[in-house]
């Protein structure tokens, strides 16, 4: 049987950052960053103390609230995310443990923008082979914590947040029915994190020289992006014999509104049938697309088809086909 999301779930922080505040910060305008980017204002999670796992653990928390799955339920964990609280255990076991789910194992997953699709497609596989019942998948990066505010290219385009869904059997024809990923190891070098691994362990000279912050070559990254996440929606549409009358939506990645455009644009969709909330929330990374899930849940219908597409760091960057498995107004 298929593995079905039957609940989302998403947490974001209180705290805002606006263009307006940014202004105050580096030399970038509202009109610039919106035109550009199409963000309006991101989310920073600004205690101290607090971390990826943090906002993970509340966004499995209320999952499991909405959904009514006890915490202990939970088989399995699965966290993508590019900002773990350490390299060490991994984020995955720290959200499980502050969530409650007590017998759940876990591990982190790390495709950058594309995380959630990749971690999505492995946690499928456990419910669909049946060695898992209940599968949670978490999205969640805490971007403020690497991001240099004194980068205008880049300081604009990130925030924090997270977001998780339930992965089970669904008895009909809903669920996880067709994906593709890609990953191209020769764009490592445009999109990175240039110091804090076994190549570069952290130093006076790699803080100094601020290699602990993304790094980022705009413009091979977003032409990459722009054909690529493009590319992709079409393939698993053409792939299945999906129309843009057949599908229900696209949910895209949050990186930029030129972007999601282009992929509109690829695979034929109205721009009503696209969900879009990067003006509220900016990239936070791994956390995008259940964050946009999350936001229209209400909207949604047993058996919607949604295309999913995703591009990130690495490169990474792929498409998922799913047939929605319940009728999200029930959570209203």
């Amino acid at each position: 049987m298929p593995a079905a999301i039957t609940c989302v779930s998403g947490y974001l922080p209180e705290d805002k950052l606006t263009n307006f505040d940014l202004e105050k910060m580096v030399d970038t305008t509202d009109e610039w960053i919106r035109t550009r980017t199409g963000i309006q204002e991101r989310r920073i999670l600004k205690d101290p103390n607090k971390a990826t796992s943090d906002m993970g653990a509340e966004a499995v928390k209320s999952l499991c609230a909405k959904s009514g799955l006890a915490p202990e339920d939970i088989d399995l964990v699965i966290c993508a995310t590019v900002t773990p609280d350490m390299l060490f255990p991994s984020t995955a076991n720290l959200i499980a443990h502050k969530a409650g789910a007590t017998k759940a194992w876990g591990f982190d997953l790390s495709a950058a923008c594309s995380g959630f699709l990749f971690a999505l497609t492995t946690g499928a596989q456990f419910v669909e082979n049946g060695t898992a019942k209940n599968v949670v998948v978490v999205g969640a990066d805490k971007m403020s914590s690497i991001i240099d505010y004194t980068d205008r290219t880049t300081c604009v385009l990130f925030g924090d947040g997270a977001a998780a869904v339930l992965l089970q059997q669904d008895e009909g024809d809903c669920g996880v029915i067709d994906s593709q990923l890609y990953s191209d190891g020769a764009g490592g070098d445009f999109l990175c994190m240039k110091a804090g691994g076994s190549l570069r362990p952290a130093s006076h000279e790699t803080v100094d020289a601020k290699q602990h912050f993304i790094y980022q070559d705009g413009q091979p990254v977003f032409k990459a992006a722009v054909t690529n996440m493009a590319d992709v929606s079409y393939e698993v549409m053409e792939r299945n014999n999906l129309t843009a009358d057949d599908v229900a939506w696209l949910v895209p990645h949050q990186a930029n509104l030129r972007i999601i455009d282009a992929t509109q644009r690829r695979t034929g969709l109205p721009h009503e049938k696209v969900m879009i909330n990067i003006q509220k929330y900016g990239n936070t990374t791994a956390g995008t697309i259940p964050l946009c899930l999350h936001d229209w849940e209400s909207q949604l219908k047993r058996g919607d088809n949604l295309i999913l597409a995703a591009f990130g760091g690495g490169f990474t960057w792929g498409s998922v086909y799913l047939k929605w498995a319940y009728d999200g107004s029930k959570f209203a």
